[in-house]
């Protein structure tokens, strides 16, 4: 298992089925990104940078819940 930024444990099947985490965005805050991609997710248009942990963490647990659903097919 790995660790989460904020110490959580991960499994391997989880972090397999995940699209998008966490890092550090050079001005001490966190970003959201695509780790397919590299690129700092954006929601409408806006990127999800300048984030505290709390925020970026819940931030990604929803995006991924969200793309887990989709690729099951059970979204709209």
């Amino acid at each position: 298992m790995k660790l989460h930024p904020g110490g959580r444990a991960i499994s391997e099947k989880r972090k397999q089925q995940n699209r998008f985490a966490t890092r550090d965005d050079g001005t001490g805050s966190l970003a959201v990104y695509d780790i397919f991609t590299g690129f700092t997710a954006q929601v409408n248009g806006i990127p999800l940078d300048g984030l505290d942990e709390t925020v970026a963490i819940d931030v990604s647990k929803l995006l991924n819940a969200e793309y887990i659903a989709r690729r099951k097919g059970t979204t709209h």
